[in-house]
């Protein structure tokens, strides 16, 4: 059952890239604000994002958060490009180097988590103090966020999205893994609170893509996503982490290239502008970020 869960979250995992891509464009156009609702192309990229979502919760009611999660990781590759195409450009090889680097490196890292399906069990206490952690995680980076600009901006807003993300996948885990045939186990607070941490996210990624860096915000989404969801399954769920001394050294060369392919999309230059409707300018190279101007 769980190579089912790793297939539909990689079908999931593609939708949700595309998704992420139509919305982006959109919210660079349009800020994130209430104008997004009058933008067909953000809700049909939030029709395709959320059947990737959906499909990403079944995937998680098959198989465990240490093996679904990584498979979102390796959407990077694509969304980057497509994200690309949304504007009339081709991928800089600034983008499609940094984002094989980040999918490669986290991917490395995830592999290296033991996979072992345990029936998920989280108590009310431990879940409030876990949203607890998270909503103050929201609240650092959002008041860091509002004190500097461009990629840093992109990037920490997409830390606070990233981490009610994780939680998104944590609750919908404990409440599709521990049904166990139980429907009646869905009449709990955790099923209520995923739409609500859903929404929250939707919020936080908008703001996250508005600023124009889409290649660093998606990534930071996607390296912390998964990684907080692989520690709250293991230190909440129950769900194993490598302990061998012989996983130190991939795990150290991982982590590098995952900050190495990070570090490079954030250097690069933002998309603020619409491709042109006839003539098509042609595509800036990319630059650092320091000497943009945001």
């Amino acid at each position: 059952m769980t190579w089912v869960g790793l297939i539909i979250a990689l079908a999931g995992a593609l939708g949700y890239a595309l998704g992420a891509a139509l919305q982006q464009y959109e919210a660079v156009a349009e800020g994130a604000s209430f104008r997004l609702v009058k933008r067909p192309r953000w809700w049909i990229g939030g029709v395709i994002g959320f059947t990737g979502a959906c499909l990403h919760a079944v995937a998680l009611s098959f198989a465990p958060l240490v093996a679904v999660q990584p498979i979102s990781v390796a959407t990077l590759v694509f969304a980057v490009p497509l994200a690309a195409f949304m504007y009339g450009r081709k991928p800089y090889k600034a983008e499609i180097l940094g984002s094989v680097a980040v999918a490669v490196g986290l991917l490395w890292l995830m592999l290296l988590v033991p996979q072992h399906n345990v029936v998920p069990r989280l108590s009310d206490g431990a879940a409030v103090g876990f949203l607890a952690v998270v909503g103050l995680i929201v609240l650092v980076t959002h008041v860091m966020a509002n004190r500097v600009r461009g990629a840093n901006r992109a990037l920490l807003t997409s830390v606070g999205a990233g981490a009610v993300t994780a939680s998104v996948s944590t609750f919908v885990r404990v409440v599709g893994g521990g049904m166990q045939g139980d429907w009646g186990r869905l009449v709990h607070w955790f099923t209520l609170a995923i739409p609500v941490l859903l929404v929250c996210a939707v919020v936080l990624l908008q703001r996250s893509y508005a600023v124009g860096y889409f290649g660093i915000a998606y990534a930071g989404v996607q390296v912390v996503d998964p990684i907080t969801s692989v520690l709250a399954g293991a230190i909440l769920l129950g769900e194993p982490l490598p302990t061998s001394p012989s996983t130190a050294v991939p795990a150290l060369l991982a982590s590098a290239l995952t900050i190495g392919g990070t570090i490079t999309l954030g250097r690069l230059t933002p998309d603020h502008s619409r491709p042109a409707s006839t003539t098509a300018a042609p595509a800036r190279r990319p630059v650092p970020a320091a000497s943009e101007a945001n």
